[in-house]
Order: C-alpha cells, then sequence, then structure tokens
C-alpha cells in the first residue's frame, strides 16, 4: 500500500475559495469521484470528487480554510498498482503546497459579555486569533457579535454558527430589557455613495424571532445584485407572444426526446430564438468598457440561465446556443441544472455569459423586473404562460400566450431598441421554420 497526497483539481480562475463542508473521515473507504469537500465561491458550492480510491489516512484541511487548485485535502491509502499508474506530474503540485498554519488556541473568557457593555464598531475589532473560521468571523461583524467575548462549542473549541445564533439571541433578549444597544455594522454603515442606510429595528419586541444567518452564495449574491441595481440604470419592457404553434411542435418531439433521453422544454426554444435576435441585434449581445464610453461587442453567444437551488440562486451558462440543436440545448439544461441542485458546479461552468434568461414559468406570474446580471447589458424575464382569447380579426380564438419581461442596461439600450429586439424575438417564437432562416 502507497499513500498518495490529494490535492484539489483545476477550479477555474478561482483561488482561495472557502471550505464549509468536510465529507469523509479518516478510514472511510472511498471510490473514485467520491464527493470529498465542499468548497463554496461568490457564485456557487460545488463538490470536489476524489482522484483515486482507497482509505482515507488523515485530512489535511479545517472547515473554513481557504484552498485553491493544488491545495492539499489528505492523505489517501491507494494499492501500489494505482499508485504506480498516477501521472507523475501530479507529485510537484502537492509537493509544493505548504502545509496550513496552525489555528491558534481558542480564548477562554466567559460564555458572553455583559450586556451593559458600551456598544463596540466590529469593523475595526480583529478575530484573526479567534477559534472561528472566516465565515463565521464575517457574519459576527455583520451582526455585531464580539467573537472574543464567546466560548465556542465545536470541537477543540471552535466557534460555529449555531454559536453565533445563541449569541444573537441573548442580544435580542437584552434589547428586549433595553439593556444593550446595538453596535453597527459593516451592513448597516451610510453607503460610500451618501444612500442612508435602513435604520436597525428591535422586531423581538413585537413576538418570537429567530436569528437565521444566509448562506454565503445569497450574501454575495445580494451585494452582486445591490452593485448592479445601482451602477445600472434598469427599464423594464413588457409584451407577450403567441407560442401555440411552437408548444404544439414541442410536444410532437416527445417520442424523440425521449429516444434521446432528454426533456424538450418551452426554455429550449426561447434560448434558440434569444441567439438569433443576439446576432440580429449584436447590442444586446455586448458589455460597456471600463471607461462607459465603449461597447465591446462579443462575436460568441453564450446564455446564463438562472436556476433556483436549495442553497441559493445560480448561473449556469450554455455556451455557442446559435450553433446547437434543440436537443443539445435541452441536454445541457439537464446537465447543468442537476449539477446545480447536487453542487457540481465548476466555476467556469458559470462564467462567460452575454446574456442571461430567468424563468419563473414553473412558477408562476404574469410579469416581474428581473435586474440586469451586469456587465452584460440585458436579461429576459419568462412566467407562465396561459391561453387567452386572441382577436384574429373575425373571431375571438383560443391562444396560448407568453408574457416576457426584458431588462436592460439604459446607458446602452433604448426603448426603441428594447420594443424591437422582444418584438423580433416574438416573432420567432410565433413560428419555429423561422429559427431555421
Amino acid at each position: 500500500m502507497t499513500i498518495k497526497e490529494i490535492v484539489v483539481p483545476d477550479i477555474g480562475d478561482f483561488s482561495e475559495v472557502e471550505l464549509i463542508e468536510i465529507l469523509v473521515a479518516p478510514g472511510d473507504t472511498i471510490a473514485v469521484d467520491d464527493p470529498l469537500i465542499t468548497l463554496e465561491s461568490d457564485k456557487a458550492s460545488m463538490e470536489v470528487p476524489s482522484s483515486d480510491a482507497g482509505v482515507v489516512k488523515e485530512i489535511k484541511v479545517a472547515l473554513g480554510d481557504k484552498l485553491s487548485e493544488g491545495s492539499l485535502i489528505l492523505l489517501l491509502e491507494v494499492a501500489d498498482a494505482a499508485a504506480a499508474a498516477a501521472p507523475k506530474s501530479a507529485q510537484p503540485a502537492a509537493a509544493a503546497t505548504p502545509t496550513p498554519a496552525p489555528v491558534a488556541a481558542p480564548p477562554t473568557p466567559a460564555s458572553a459579555a455583559p450586556v451593559t457593555e458600551p456598544a463596540v464598531d466590529l469593523r475595526s475589532v480583529s478575530f484573526e486569533r479567534t477559534h472561528a473560521s472566516p465565515s463565521v468571523r464575517r457574519i459576527a461583524r455583520e451582526k455585531g457579535i464580539d467573537l472574543n467575548t464567546l466560548q465556542g462549542t465545536g470541537r477543540k473549541g471552535r466557534i460555529t454558527q449555531e454559536d453565533l445564533a445563541n449569541a444573537g439571541q441573548r442580544v435580542l433578549q437584552a434589547l428586549a430589557s433595553g439593556q444593550f444597544e446595538a453596535p453597527k455594522s459593516a451592513a448597516t454603515a451610510p453607503a460610500g455613495a451618501g444612500i442612508p442606510a435602513i435604520p436597525e429595528q428591535d422586531f423581538s419586541k413585537f413576538g418570537e424571532v429567530e436569528f437565521q444567518p444566509l448562506s454565503k452564495i445569497k450574501r454575495l449574491t445580494g451585494i452582486n445584485l445591490s452593485r448592479a441595481w445601482l451602477n445600472v440604470p434598469h427599464v423594464t419592457h413588457h409584451d407577450e407572444t403567441d407560442i401555440t404553434e411552437v408548444d404544439a411542435f414541442r410536444k410532437s418531439l416527445k417520442a424523440d426526446a425521449e429516444k434521446q433521453g432528454v426533456r424538450v422544454t418551452l426554455l429550449s426554444f426561447f434560448m434558440k430564438a434569444c441567439a438569433v435576435s443576439l446576432k440580429a441585434y449584436p447590442t444586446f449581445n455586448s458589455s460597456l468598457d471600463g471607461s462607459g464610453e465603449n461597447l465591446i461587442l462579443k462575436k460568441y453567444i453564450h446564455i446564463g440561465v438562472a436556476v433556483d437551488t436549495p442553497n441559493g440562486l445560480v448561473v449556469p451558462v450554455i455556451r455557442d446556443v446559435d450553433q446547437k440543436s434543440i436537443f443539445d440545448i435541452s441536454a445541457e439544461l439537464m446537465e447543468m441544472s442537476a449539477k446545480a441542485r447536487d453542487k457540481k458546479l465548476k466555476p467556469g461552468d458559470m462564467q462567460g455569459a452575454t446574456f442571461t434568461i430567468s424563468s419563473l414559468g414553473g412558477i408562476g406570474g404574469t410579469a416581474f423586473t428581473p435586474i440586469v446580471n451586469a456587465p452584460e447589458v440585458a436579461i429576459l424575464g419568462l412566467t407562465r404562460s396561459q391561453m387567452k382569447p386572441v382577436w384574429n380579426g373575425s373571431e375571438f380564438i383560443p391562444r396560448l400566450m407568453q408574457p416576457m419581461s426584458l431588462s436592460y442596461d439604459h446607458r446602452v439600450i433604448d426603448g426603441a431598441q428594447a420594443a424591437h429586439f422582444v418584438r423580433h424575438l416574438g416573432i420567432l417564437m410565433n413560428d419555429v421554420r423561422r429559427l431555421l432562416l
């Protein structure tokens, strides 16, 4: 038997990604592609699989560590034949990986500071010597909790998110009794742009409350969306189109789709129609440069699709949509959606989109205002289609109508261009044969 070092594989352009979950323990027998750890970037959670089969001998990482490609995860006992077959090029990367520095010993103060102490601005307080993960330290600053006053209940005294929740409950109780003034956190400080912060309130005086930290994906998504909303002058154009014929054609493909193991949805047709429309209106497939004075027109069409997961919204990207068939697009949609739900998306799977579609058709609604996914300049929102009576000049006939909501960056696109783009998209969806022209 041979001991092999298992390292983080290629994770795209990302580095220093936070470790949020360790899925194996010393003594576990694992197979190739079994998940070892879960990393969480600002876009998604992803599981890192094992490159080899064997028995876990030693875990070399801890929750909260920041890992990059080549970082050492664990030592694995593998059969000699398997070790000999492993590529030798992997050894230098593993050998160059520094061993994580030892964690400072946990502080041993009382379980909580007296609630009568004056408030402290925790943005200037260092928690670096506190035995807690970076995510716990960040949440503590946002919620105004001084980690230096807490005794952790985790392994070796590590402060956990549950400890934060308990501390938050104590703060709420103190607020209710009027004995404590909540400290101002970075989240509630006035923005640099002069936008006044929303005043904090003590909701516990109105009834029972619960302290529940947001997932990292939701926190960072909120930051990205706020940045886009503040920097991009949004306008949303609403319209609807007749998709009766396209939906009938989609249903006629059911037998062929089942043979290929795919499920064809209307979203696949909308993606194809958007690709054609983006070629006809290339401004919608562009970005502003850093100066804000030039457009970067992209010669490729990669469409991001917003996918709802238990951890938050992620946007995997389907590349070169203009060059793919409806079956190809449908198959990739199924694959990416499954990877998103199972935390198997890689950073590269969520990069490079030139246009985004956010579909709520499976849930409902008649219209909404999606936020432009900057640096893109437009995003299409789809809600549930409905049968409606449509006047054809002599009578009302039932037609399946699809609402469309196009949000766009008004610095790049004006109202007339948006109306033309949506109308062009609607015409393509009226008659699927136009997608072939």
